[in-house]
């Protein structure tokens, strides 16, 4: 069975699966988690300026990732 199946490549598929599948939008949530999750806000109802920084490193990591992916495979990586 081992000379049907590519063992390399399908360990490759699982991990990029795993991280793009799952770990991205683990990442977007955890922005919006940082943006607007219990205890985001201070007394007067403001976010501080480090959870909005920390929100939109999240964002923009997602994003920019997005944006590769669309890119390489309309270039037509394989």
């Amino acid at each position: 069975m081992s000379t049907y199946v590519e063992w390399d490549a399908l360990g490759n598929i699982l991990l990029w699966g795993l991280i793009v599948g799952a770990g991205l939008p683990a990442l977007f949530a955890l922005g919006v988690r940082i943006a607007e999750g219990p205890g985001a806000r201070d007394a007067d109802g403001h976010i501080p300026t480090g959870r909005k920084i920390l929100s939109g490193i999240c964002f923009g990591i997602a994003a920019l990732t997005v944006l590769g992916a669309v890119a390489y495979i309309a270039a037509g990586g394989h």
